[in-house]
């Protein structure tokens, strides 16, 4: 099986991968998201990062309701 490789506008200057900030500060599924997507937001699309942003916003909603729904919150 071939090993994809990731993209470029998941790592960060300093080759810090989204996915691994994600993983070592434990985040939800929905907060992990909306972050990878915040810090990918000006380098994957050419819209200045209003389409990640917009995205990452979504899924911070998706938590709150599941945060309200679980009586967290």
């Amino acid at each position: 099986m071939k090993i994809k490789e990731t993209p470029e506008y998941y790592k960060g200057k300093k080759g810090y991968m989204a996915k691994d900030v994600v993983e070592n500060f434990d985040l939800t599924y929905n907060v992990g998201t909306a972050v990878t997507y915040l810090l990918r937001s000006k380098k994957k699309h050419q819209d200045g990062g209003i389409e990640d942003i917009r995205k990452a916003i979504n899924h911070l909603h998706f938590e709150l309701d599941k945060l309200l729904d679980d009586g967290i919150i």
